[in-house]
Order: C-alpha cells, then structure tokens, then sequence
C-alpha cells in the first residue's frame, strides 16, 4: 500500500471546515509537520492564542512543552523534524468556566489516522492529554491520564504519554513529583538521540 503524501493530508486539513457550523469562530485548522518529520506531538486542541497566530503552542504552555522536551523553539518548530497533529484541529471555543472546550468529535476520525499513516518515518509519538492517549492507545491506555502517565513505560519508546503542560495542571504536577524525576529525563534523552540522528 502506498504511503499517502502528508503535504496533501496536510493542505486537506488545512481547508477543512466540517465543524464551522458548530463554531462562533472561524475554523482555522492548525497542524504542522513534514513528511521527514521524525518526532509527532499529539495534543488537544488550539487555544485562544493559537487561534489568533495560526502557530501551535504559542503560549505559556508551549513554553512548559518545550523545556520538558529539551529543545529550543526553532528546533520545536522546524517542520522537517516535528509534526504537530493535535486531536482537534481547530480551537474548539470556551465553556462556561472560561476553559477550553474538548476537541470535537468530528475532527479526529477524519484525520488522525490519515496523519499516522503519511508519517511514515517518526519514530517517537508525544499522546499529551487524555484525549490522545485514549484515541492512540486505545484498550492500553489506563482509566485515568495519571495511571496512563504512570505506565509510560509500557508505551516506551515509540510512545510518550504525558499530561497537558498547561498552568491548569500545576497541581497535579506538584502530586506527581515522579513525572519530573522519571519521566522528563527519559524524554529528552529519547529525543536528543533521535534529533542526532536526523542532523
């Protein structure tokens, strides 16, 4: 079976508007990535900020992101090394609370999966979130984004199941002192090697 072209995935995507009827926004897909690209992250979805700049993780979290990873932002967004397909494409709006609302329904069975198969070549997948790590690991994944996180050595090394780097989860990040000793350094060791190798 031939391998279909992520930059034809990539544009489709891109041109998407199945959800604009749900949205009070405009639909601005965002997702990034090259067909060499060596290293995925798999998010929830843009936020506010995202929306406005058109580029993914640019904001505090992005931040968080990139420091857990190890890279710099011009390694981080250097398409020829990183895809970046969160599980929704677009910011799905705010709820009542002011936070971001879950991906939608209808963006993952259109493209994730499209979006694994023209990534022929990466070689570590980043699930962030619940929502990726139940969609990608499927009956693997635990019953909670923590007993997943816990078990990510089971999904090691071509899968790193991690917790939204939001400010949201400073908390959960502060109980689960373990993710920082363990879990971090294991990542930015996996990806300096695999960045080495692509150099």
């Amino acid at each position: 079976m031939s391998t279909e072209a992520f930059e034809r995935v990539k544009a489709e995507a891109r041109a998407c508007r199945v959800c604009q009827g749900a949205l009070d926004h405009p639909c601005r897909p965002v997702l990034t990535g090259t067909d060499s690209a060596r290293i995925r992250i798999i998010g929830q979805a843009p936020g506010t900020r995202v929306q406005k700049s058109g580029a993914p993780f640019t904001d505090p979290s992005g931040d968080r992101l990139r420091d857990w990873m190890g890279v710099t932002a011009k390694e981080f967004y250097d398409e020829r090394l990183f895809a970046i397909t969160p599980m929704g494409f677009c910011f799905p709006g705010l709820d009542a609370k002011g936070g971001d609302k879950p991906p939608r329904k209808e963006c993952a069975p259109l493209w994730q999966d499209r979006c694994t198969n023209a990534l022929s070549r990466v070689e570590l997948t980043l699930l962030i979130g619940a929502h990726a790590q139940r969609y990608h690991l499927g009956e693997m994944a635990g019953r909670t984004l923590t007993e997943t996180v816990l078990r990510w050595r089971e999904y090691w090394p071509h899968h790193a199941a991690l917790p939204h780097p939001s400010w949201r989860n400073n908390a959960w990040l502060k109980r689960n002192a373990w993710f920082d000793g363990e879990v971090l350094p294991a990542l930015r060791a996996r990806i300096r090697s695999i960045l080495d190798e692509a150099a």
